[in-house]
């Protein structure tokens, strides 16, 4: 007697417990490769210059939340495969299918689990990422401020964005003979040396260099001839957080929250918009001259300004045109869609890995690991791609951030549809 029932409380638990065990196995694969990859290497460069090993863990539990946001899609992705993958290459799924049971009870608890990975890997990369990023910035920033050598490496010349400093021998925190090239508010050049100098922690302003026996110079940038010069014993001289670190240690989208960034390209947009509206004014008021220059013929006095009148609208159109193309915001919107599209990327995957799980007839689970890693492969270059498109040829931010999501729906969809009509 064939059951009428389309979906099994027993069966539902037993798959969504698997696939539970099978995800938590290839989780833990990327994290790995992920954690080498970005963590690894990260502490390696900073244990080199003897921070204490309990920072270096505290740094790399500040990173943890990116690497858990990457590796949740994924791993949902070949768990899946492994899990569909050993049931059908057992006959459990013809077996199930036999007693009256429909594909509800096999799509079903991927799809909860799929949106359960999902929304744990979006709270993850949304919420824990920037507090994470806030947290190592600011343990970071008392490190450097204890181990200057850091970012100050002895006899070496750094560069911020206002200011180059050359120092001598580094010392824990204590620099022997330094310069500091720099302006003033005003626009002066500004030189500044000292016998030795101390870093200090200056909280929110940043950190400071305590300069003793300093002597300063400042020159004007076209009478240099024309300057003012001073000594003293002692000289605080404050650097901006944001000036002192890297590029690499520096807030970037990606770090930030989905609210932040959104606020961020909305200030872009109109700061974007207020400039674009300034020179189409100046660009018709420049159209206007040569429609005035052309139409009064050689008798015009500014005939003779046709060419030049040409030639500025047309930079104006070219300058115009840039600024729509502007990578900076181009950079933001992308990041926007990254942080949705690589999170429910694991809800997108369960359209792909369960019909290419039924496919199985034999070693479903080591197919299903091997399929999955070529299907990530393809995925990340997708995105990769995408990205780079994005930026460069101003390809739309949504399509390349979401395309590969969309792709495996597509694919995902039309094999269900196959393989439910067999």
């Amino acid at each position: 007697m064939k059951s009428n029932r389309r979906i099994s409380l027993i069966i539902f638990k037993s798959i969504v417990q698997e696939a539970a065990f099978s995800f938590l196995v290839s989780f833990l694969f990327f994290f790995f490769i992920f954690f080498v990859n970005q963590l690894l290497l990260m502490a390696q460069e900073v244990l080199s210059k003897r921070v204490p090993f309990y920072q270096v863990a505290l740094l790399v539990l500040y990173s943890l939340p990116a690497v858990i946001a990457m590796a949740a899609p994924f791993g949902a992705l070949v768990g899946t495969l492994m899990t569909i993958g050993r049931l059908s290459s057992d006959n459990e799924i013809l077996v199930m299918l036999s007693s009256g049971l429909s594909y509800v009870n096999i799509f079903l608890p991927a799809f909860i689990v799929g949106t359960a990975i999902s929304l744990v890997s979006f709270f993850a990369n949304d919420v824990l990422l920037p507090a994470g990023t806030i947290q190592y910035m600011r343990l970071y920033r008392r490190i450097l401020s204890a181990i200057p050598a850091l970012e100050l490496e002895s006899n070496s010349i750094k560069r911020f964005d206002d200011a180059v400093v050359v120092v001598g021998d580094v010392t824990g925190t204590v620099i022997d003979n330094i310069v500091i090239l720099d302006r003033t508010s005003e626009g002066e050049r500004r030189m500044m040396l000292a016998n030795n100098a101390e870093l200090k922690d200056a909280g929110i302003r940043g950190l400071s260099l305590n300069l003793f026996d300093a002597f300063i110079q400042t020159s004007r940038e076209i009478a240099r001839q024309n300057y003012d010069y001073a000594s003293s014993s002692f000289l605080q001289y404050t650097v901006p957080q944001a000036d002192f670190f890297d590029d690499s240690y520096s807030v970037t989208p990606s770090q930030m929250s989905s609210k932040d960034v959104k606020k961020d390209i909305e200030t872009k947009e109109s700061e974007i918009a207020s400039i674009i509206a300034r020179r189409k004014i100046r660009s018709i008021n420049i159209a206007m001259k040569l429609e005035d220059a052309l139409r009064g013929g050689s008798a015009e006095r500014n005939w003779n300004t046709r060419e030049s009148l040409a030639s500025n609208l047309a930079h104006e159109r070219e300058y115009i045109a840039d600024i729509k193309r502007d990578r900076n915001l181009s950079n933001y919107k992308l990041e926007f869609y990254k942080k949705s599209s690589i999170p429910f990327g694991a809800f997108c995957f369960m359209f792909l890995a369960v019909p290419i799980g039924l496919l199985a007839k034999k070693s479903g689970q080591t197919m299903g690991f091997i399929f999955g890693l070529v299907i990530a492969f393809f995925y990340w270059a997708l995105l990769l791609s995408g990205q780079n498109m994005g930026i460069r040829l101003g390809f739309s931010p949504f399509w390349s951030m979401w395309l590969p999501n969309i792709l495996a729906i597509s694919i995902g969809s039309v094999l269900t549809i196959i393989k439910v009509r067999q």
